[in-house]
C-alpha cells in the first residue's frame, strides 16, 4: 500500500443486518456512528490518554472548537484554553485485517472487532445462534503499556454525538457504563472498569472531578475514562452499541428482526459482554483470512466491512423475515444487479438471505410487459421481468415498481429489463447449486419457464430472426430504451440493445436454464434453453474482428473495447459447469474469441490505465471495482491472465485509488473516474472481492 498517508482512510465497522455502522480512520471529524446513513456522521471520535500534567492525547479522528458553550453563555462565550492534542499520522501505525482494525501510538493501542456472522435463517437456528449473529453490536479494545510509567494515566474513548433528534446522556445500569446518544447509538464499559464524563468542552470532560459534574447532560461530548496505574498494561473492554425500535419502514411496515431478541441499547450492551468472550473469539477466528497479496486482502476486508454496513434484516407486520442490502450512499433497498455480485459471498455465508431475496422480486417485484424493435417500433409480445429495485430509504416502493426506473430515457434511470431479468435465473441457479433446494425450484418451476420465454422474446418474436443477444426494448421505455447496470458509463456498456457484456450474461442464463430444466424438470425446454445458448455463442464469436477484439455492441458501429465481455463466465465457472468454459468444448469458439480480444484489449491505452488499474472501458473513464475483482477472479481462473507482476500493479492502483485524498472519507467507493471516487460511494458491492479466495484456475 502506498500513499501519503496511508494509515488515514475511513473504514465502516457494523454489525450484521442493522444498517448501523462506527465509520473510523479519517483525518478530522469525518466518522462517527450512524444509523442508515448515506455517509459518514461527521462527528469527533476521541481515542487517547492525558498524562498527569493535564495534557491529553487522541488519535486525529476529531475536530478542534467542538465547545458550544457560548450558545448558552452568549456573553461569556467559549472560554477557550487548552484542547486535546492530536496525535500525528506518523506517530500511529495502522493495520486492517478482515475483522480487525488497530491503531498503534507508542504507549496507546485501539482495536476494533467487527465478527465476521453468518446468518442463520431466524426459525431454522437454536435461539442462542439467532441471538448473537443479530447482536447489534461491535467490540472495540483500549490498551495502555504504563509498565515504565511512574504515573498514572488515564484513558478515554469519547464522541461529539451530532444527532439533532437526541441528546447524549450517560448510563448507569446493572452491569454497563456507558455514554449514548438518544436510543440509538452508545459505547459503553463494563460496571466498575471505566467512568462516564460529559461537557460542552472534550478536555473539561476529561477534567472533571466533581462526581454530581460529571453526567452533565448539557454536554454534547460523551467520554469513557479509565485509569492505568503505575507499572500496569492495561486492556479495557468496550462494546459499540445500536438500537432501533418500532416501525422503520413504509410501503411494508416492518421492524428490525432484532427487536425481537433484545428490549434496547442497554440490553444490547448487556448481552454482548455476556457474551464477550464468544465473540471475540468469532472475530480473531475469522481475522485470519487473507490472501497472499497485501494489497489484495486489503481490497477485501475494506469491501466486506463496507458490505456489512448495507445489511439490513427485517420482519414485516405478518412475521415474515425481509432480508435487505442497501446501496451504499443511494440506499436503494436490494438493487437487483448488486444482488447477483453479492450472491457470491452471501452464498458462503447465509445462502437463504439469497433465497429471501428472489421470493420478494418473484412475488412482489416482478411485472409483465411487451417488447418493441427498435427501427420500426413494432410491439410484440413480451414477458416476465424484474424491477431493479425494491425501495429507498426504508421506503418500499408499491409493488411491481422500483424506486429507479423511469419512462422515455435511454441512460441513466432507465429500465433494466433484461438486466434483471438475467440476473433472477443467474442467482435462481447459484442457489440452487450451493443449497440443492430442489423443493424451491420444483415450486418456481413456472417462473422458470416463463423466464426463458421472456428471453426468447426480448431477442426476437419470429424464430427465424433470433441470434441469441437481446435486440428488443420493453415498452415500459416508450420512447426510450433499456441500459444495463454499469447505466453511467457510454454507450459501450450502458446501452442494452446489442451489448456485448450482457449477451454473454445471457449465453450464461441459458446455460443456468438447461442446468436447472435438466436436472429438475427433463423436458424439451432444457433443450431450447441450450440451443438458445448456442445461437449466443455464435453471434459473439463471429463478431471477433482482425484486430482481435469484439465491438461493445454488436453491429451498431460502436468501436469500444470492453474487459466485461467476460463478465458472464463467472456463473458458469461458480456452478462447476466446466464443460462450458472449455476451448474443446461445446462453446469452445466462444471461449476463445473471449480469450483472444482479453488479450487484445489488457493492455495500457485501451483498457488499463497508467497506473495498471483497469479499465472497464476504452472510451470511458470510469471504472468500477466491484466489477474489475469479478473479471480479474474471471480472467484468472479461466485464462491465466494477467501475469503475476501485471495483477500485482493493478492491485496497487486499486489500493491507491481508495487511499486518494477525495476518495479516502468513503470508505469502499465503487465508481473510480481517473482515479478518484466519483460516484457509489459507502458502498457494499466490492464484496465479489471474495471471489478471490477461489482463485485456482479450474478450466
Amino acid at each position: 500500500m502506498t500513499g501519503k498517508h496511508p494509515n488515514l482512510y475511513n473504514t465502516q465497522h457494523s454489525p450484521l443486518g442493522a444498517f448501523s455502522t462506527f465509520t473510523l480512520g479519517d483525518f478530522g471529524a469525518k466518522g462517527g456512528f450512524g444509523c442508515g446513513l448515506s455517509k459518514p456522521a461527521d462527528e469527533s471520535v476521541f481515542i487517547g490518554y492525558k498524562t498527569p500534567d493535564g495534557k491529553a492525547y487522541s488519535l486525529p479522528f476529531f475536530e478542534q472548537g467542538t465547545d458550544d458553550a457560548e450558545r448558552y453563555d452568549v456573553e461569556g462565550g467559549a472560554k477557550g484554553g487548552d484542547t486535546i492534542q492530536a496525535i500525528s499520522p506518523d506517530e500511529f501505525q495502522r493495520t486492517l485485517g478482515m475483522t480487525s482494525d488497530t491503531w498503534e501510538a507508542g504507549p496507546l493501542s485501539f482495536r476494533i472487532l467487527t465478527p465476521l456472522k453468518r446468518a442463520p435463517e431466524p426459525g431454522h437456528a437454536p435461539v442462542e445462534a439467532i441471538d448473537l449473529a443479530y447482536l447489534p453490536s461491535i467490540l472495540a479494545e483500549l490498551t495502555f503499556d504504563n509498565t515504565e510509567g511512574q504515573d498514572e494515566i488515564q484513558v478515554f474513548f469519547g464522541y461529539c454525538g451530532k444527532d439533532p433528534y437526541s441528546a447524549m446522556r450517560p448510563i448507569q445500569g446493572d452491569k454497563v457504563v456507558g455514554v449514548a446518544q438518544g436510543s440509538l447509538c452508545g459505547i459503553f464499559a463494563q460496571q466498575g472498569q471505566m467512568e462516564a464524563k460529559l461537557h460542552h468542552d472534550p478536555l473539561k470532560a476529561l477534567n472533571e472531578q466533581n462526581d454530581w459534574n460529571k453526567p452533565w447532560q448539557l454536554g454534547t461530548n460523551g467520554f469513557l475514562v479509565g485509569t492505568v496505574a503505575p507499572g500496569e498494561l492495561k486492556t479495557f473492554d468496550l462494546s459499540i452499541c445500536f438500537y432501533q425500535g418500532g416501525d422503520i419502514t413504509t410501503g411494508r411496515v416492518c421492524r428490525f428482526a432484532y427487536t425481537q431478541y433484545f428490549l434496547d441499547l442497554e440490553d444490547v450492551a448487556d448481552v454482548t459482554f455476556d457474551r464477550w468472550f464468544e465473540l471475540r473469539a468469532m472475530a480473531e477466528e475469522d481475522d485470519n483470512i487473507a490472501l497472499e497479496s497485501k494489497d489484495q486482502s486489503w481490497l477485501l476486508a475494506q469491501a466486506v466491512h463496507s458490505y456489512f454496513a448495507s445489511t439490513q434484516l427485517l420482519i414485516d407486520d405478518r412475521g415474515e423475515l425481509v432480508w435487505v442490502v442497501n446501496e451504499g450512499e443511494y440506499r436503494m433497498m436490494n438493487t437487483f444487479d448488486l444482488l447477483a455480485d453479492h450472491l457470491f459471498f452471501e452464498l458462503d455465508h447465509n445462502p437463504w438471505t439469497v433465497r429471501n431475496a428472489l421470493d420478494q422480486f418473484a412475488d412482489r417485484y416482478s411485472y409483465h410487459d411487451q417488447v418493441v424493435e427498435h427501427e420500426s417500433k413494432k410491439i410484440y409480445p413480451g414477458g416476465v421481468s424484474f424491477t431493479h429495485d425494491m425501495g429507498v430509504c426504508n421506503n418500499f416502493s408499491p409493488i411491481g415498481r422500483s424506486s429507479y426506473e423511469k419512462a422515455e430515457l435511454d441512460d441513466c434511470f432507465s429500465f433494466m429489463t433484461m438486466e434483471q431479468l438475467t440476473n433472477w435465473i443467474l442467482c435462481a441457479w447459484m442457489y440452487v447449486h450451493v443449497t440443492e433446494d430442489w423443493g424451491w425450484v420444483r415450486r418456481r418451476h413456472g417462473l422458470l419457464l416463463e423466464c426463458l420465454d421472456s428471453l426468447l422474446a426480448r431477442d426476437h418474436p419470429d424464430p427465424s430472426l433470433r441470434n441469441g443477444v437481446m435486440k428488443l426494448d420493453s415498452s415500459f421505455c416508450a420512447l426510450g430504451a433499456e441500459i444495463t447496470t454499469y447505466d453511467s458509463l457510454d454507450q459501450s456498456l450502458g446501452q442494452a440493445r446489442n451489448n456485448l457484456y450482457l449477451a454473454v450474461k445471457t449465453w450464461a442464463a441459458y446455460i443456468a436454464l438447461e442446468s436447472i430444466f435438466d436436472t429438475v424438470f427433463p423436458h424439451d425446454r432444457a433443450q431450447d434453453a441450450k440451443e438458445g445458448a448456442g445461437r449466443v455463442a455464435e453471434t459473439v464469436a463471429a463478431a471477433l474482428r482482425e484486430d482481435g477484439t469484439i465491438p461493445a455492441v454488436l453491429g451498431e458501429g460502436v468501436e469500444s473495447r470492453i474487459i466485461p465481455a467476460i463478465e458472464g463466465l463467472a456463473f458458469p465457472l461458480v456452478a462447476g459447469r466446466f464443460d462450458t468454459l472449455e476451448k474443446e468444448g461445446p462453446y469452445g469458439h466462444l471461449i476463445s474469441a473471449l480469450e483472444t480480444h482479453l488479450k487484445t484489449v489488457l493492455r495500457p491505452g485501451i483498457c488499463l490505465f497508467s497506473d495498471g488499474g483497469w479499465k472497464m472501458s476504452s472510451t470511458s473513464e470510469n471504472s468500477w471495482l466491484s466489477k474489475i475483482f469479478l473479471c480479474q477472479f474471471v480472467s484468472e481462473a479461466v485464462f491465466g491472465l494477467p501475469l503475476p507482476e501485471d495483477r500485482a500493479k493493478a492491485d496497487e492502483a486499486h489500493v491507491n485509488w481508495l487511499l486518494h485524498p477525495e476518495s479516502r472519507y468513503w470508505a469502499f467507493s465503487d465508481q473510480i473516474v481517473s482515479g478518484i471516487a466519483k460516484g457509489s460511494k459507502y458502498y457494499p458491492r466490492g464484496v465479489t472481492a471474495w471471489l478471490w479466495l477461489n482463485e485456482d484456475p479450474v478450466v
